[in-house]
């Protein structure tokens, strides 16, 4: 976890020149431009009200930002794990380039993801503010929440994007089991709602306990599980040494492979 930091901490300029490139990218010759950090999430907000609100009438109150802190916190998640598979295979100069840092790359995929988060906290902050019921004094733990869910993606990240470059189907499958946890992460209804039979294997999804834990920091509305929080948090770290030596073992042949 130290060298981690260190790598951060000794390629900042270069992490923060390619994170600014990653998402003039992302946003190049788009009407919107960054506009679509938001605009994303607030069309499948629509679309949630309109079947789970409207057509289902499931019951939650204030089920607007309700699924909208879900839905932030869950593209993250899904954007950096869906973008990491992709990490070394679309950086083919930078990783032939003698001497570069190939293992910052996932680093800067996590990152830049993290950006639209964090703009979209803000909004989703003002609003609280604005027209609802203010913050609450959980909110000062949400830095703690953003590095638990950092290490948690880098981790699984580091993984991804390295043995994708040597087995290419595992981007295909990346994909395929991001769609079926998104249905198994509480995003546009409450975890309370899965059969009691069925909790213990509902849980074992990390994502459960994210959101709720986010949910309770900006919106307030429950207590923070923070055995779950620690469980995860040891877990992510012991993943992401292995994640990172696994990483650094195909390394050698990333440049011959892409």
């Amino acid at each position: 976890m130290s060298l981690i930091v260190s790598r951060m901490v000794q390629y900042r300029d270069l992490m923060r020149e390619l994170v600014l490139r990653d998402i003039r990218v992302r946003y190049k010759r788009s009407v919107l431009g960054f506009a679509w950090t938001l605009a994303n999430p607030l069309l499948y907000l629509v679309v949630f009200y309109f079947v789970f609100k409207l057509a289902l009438q499931i019951d939650i109150p204030r089920f607007g930002v309700f699924a909208f802190t879900g839905i932030i916190v869950w593209t993250w998640f899904q954007a950096s794990l869906a973008q990491s598979g992709g990490a070394i295979i679309g950086s083919r100069e930078m990783v032939r380039s003698p001497g570069f840092p190939v293992d910052i790359l996932p680093l800067v995929t996590v990152t830049s993801n993290l950006v639209n988060l964090l703009v979209a906290i803000v909004v989703l902050i003002i609003y609280q503010l604005l027209f609802a019921d203010g913050i609450h004094g959980q909110i000062i733990l949400l830095p703690l929440l953003l590095a638990l869910q950092f290490i948690l993606i880098l981790c699984l990240a580091y993984i991804i994007a390295g043995i994708n470059v040597i087995f290419r189907d595992v981007g295909h499958l990346v994909m395929v089991l991001l769609q079926l946890m998104f249905f198994l992460t509480p995003i546009f209804y409450e975890s309370s709602m899965i059969p009691e039979e069925y909790q213990v294997y509902y849980r074992l999804n990390p994502m459960v306990h994210i959101v709720e834990a986010y949910r309770s920091m900006l919106l307030g509305n429950a207590s923070i599980d923070w055995s779950a929080l620690a469980y995860i948090g040891i877990l992510s770290i012991v993943l992401l040494v292995f994640g990172r030596r696994l990483f650094i073992r195909y390394s050698h042949r990333f440049a011959e492979e892409i």
